[in-house]
């Protein structure tokens, strides 16, 4: 840090040297605000090449999407039904 030589005193150095300073390689570090923005960038960069449904296949799949879901869940709700009552009558023959 600096020295005040009429004071003797030791003022630390700011605080953003402090965060930006590798002190085991001994040399600064990339600016981690420009990490950030370089990051978003290259995100809509690539959120533009993107291809986005249209109105017409996101409504089809989602159509698609909750009757797939419907059907899965009466299933698992009649097979659960179903061996709930079978080990049930399984239990009451073996009393």
């Amino acid at each position: 840090g600096l020295q005040n030589r009429k004071l003797w005193v030791r003022v630390p150095p700011l605080l953003p040297f402090l965060l930006l300073y590798n002190y085991q390689n001994r040399q600064f570090m990339k600016n981690p605000f420009r990490s950030i923005r370089e990051f978003f960038s290259e995100m809509i960069t690539e959120l533009k090449k993107a291809s986005w449904p249209t109105f017409v296949e996101l409504r089809d799949s989602t159509i698609v999407v909750l009757l797939a879901t419907v059907l899965l869940g009466t299933f698992i709700a009649l097979s659960d039904f179903s061996l709930l009552n079978g080990v049930e009558f399984l239990t009451s023959l073996v009393r």
